[in-house]
């Protein structure tokens, strides 16, 4: 699974070709999540509330982005990076 950004020790990624609806995963530790890219919401998995606000915080600025990736995911092409969260 590409990593797609890494940030204050959370790591984001992206599968190719993964199944709907558009999501990304966060790992943090042991915690994995999965992230609804439309939604900004929790599908899957858990998160200390601290890390989770930032994952949420970035995903909102990076928003258009990771539908970008998506799109690239879903067709297996090669994906970029996003700016992490300063």
């Amino acid at each position: 699974m590409p990593e797609i950004c890494r940030f204050l020790g959370i790591v984001i990624k992206m599968y190719y070709n993964d199944h709907s609806p558009p999501h990304f995963h966060a790992e943090y530790g042991e915690y994995k999540v999965v992230i609804g890219i439309d939604t900004l919401a929790v599908i899957a998995g858990q998160f200390p509330s601290r890390a989770l606000g930032l994952v949420i915080e970035w995903s909102a600025l990076h928003q258009s982005e990771l539908r970008a990736l998506w799109q690239l995911a879903r067709q297996q092409e090669p994906l970029g990076r996003i700016d992490p969260l300063e």
